[in-house]
């Protein structure tokens, strides 16, 4: 099929490693009108820490984003997410998602852009749907603007955001690595998410993924492949934005987790399920042996 004029139309959707791995405690993100607050809430420490140890999440995709549709069955589609590389398809991330998250659309995406850098921000239009919350890191297309608003373009259509929620291509702003590390203070305390890429929750990588894009830097979506890519930096070398990974065997193993320098010694991460963002001193830590790589992907 390969249908590339399909986007995403909802604030957040999720990518399955298959239909089949969806189950009951999962109906509140599979509606046709997901919530991810009330499938967070609804879970427990084991069903969450389950969807990590069986693998069933592949990553999230953010509203607008585009879609490339390989297959359907029923409800479900096979896509590719192209904004997102990964070296397991050269197209962009591979899974399964409910066709009904997405809508075929002329809406394109081009230099002229307003980027999400509100945890949340409230999208609205004139009236004909309910407002809706879009998350930190969400692209589209700017239509105008007045002092107070910027009119976007979305696959759902026109709509409006408020100035003080998005960054906007002329603006003044911090470019690179402080406003990384800037981006990622917003999200202390948040909860870990596996697969997740949104103000909802984030896994290690979709952490890094997601800081990064927000500051305008299109990196890869995993931590191995991050690990690959980048301007490789020497420890004595390393400033804060710089991404840190580590590695099982001391460092020599696989990449198994990545996290942002912050600066004295210190990177802030999304440690694993179970726990929350946060700032980690690696000194003394079980990092500090498994460093194996720093790379730069903020001046390149």
């Amino acid at each position: 099929m390969n249908v590339r004029n399909r986007r995403i139309a909802v604030p957040v959707a999720t990518v399955w490693t298959s239909p089949e791995s969806v189950h009951f405690i999962d109906t509140a993100i599979v509606n046709d009108r997901p919530n991810l607050a009330v499938w967070l809430r609804s879970m427990n420490r084991e069903q969450n820490l389950d969807l990590c140890k069986k693998d069933r999440l592949q990553t999230q995709v953010l509203f607008g984003d585009e879609l490339i549709v390989d297959e359907r069955r029923g409800p479900w589609a096979k896509v590719i997410i192209p904004s997102q590389y990964t070296s397991k398809d050269a197209r962009g991330y591979p899974g399964w998602m409910p066709i009904a998250h997405s809508l075929e659309t002329d809406m394109g995406i081009g230099k002229n852009c307003a980027t999400i850098r509100s945890p949340f921000a409230t999208f609205y239009d004139d009236g004909k749907n309910q407002p809706i919350d879009l998350s930190f890191g969400t692209i589209l297309p700017i239509l105008g603007d007045s002092a107070t608003l910027v009119k976007v373009d979305s696959p759902i259509g026109q709509g409006f955001l408020q100035k003080s929620d998005v960054l906007l291509p002329d603006q003044p702003h911090e470019h690179g690595g402080d406003e990384i590390v800037n981006y990622a203070k917003k999200f202390l305390d948040l909860p870990y998410l596996w697969s997740g890429i949104s103000a909802y929750g984030f896994d290690c990588s979709g952490f890094t993924f997601t800081m990064l894009r927000t500051s305008g830097y299109l990196i890869p979506r995993d931590a191995a492949d991050q690990a690959r890519h980048g301007e490789k930096i020497n420890l004595k070398e390393v400033l804060p934005g710089d991404l840190l990974f580590f590695a099982y065997d001391k460092g020599k193993g696989i990449v198994h987790h990545v996290g942002i320098y912050y600066g004295e010694g210190k990177m802030i991460h999304s440690p694993t399920p179970g726990m929350r963002i946060c700032v980690t001193k690696l000194s003394g830590s079980k990092y500090e042996e498994e460093l194996c790589t720093i790379r730069r992907y903020w001046n390149c």
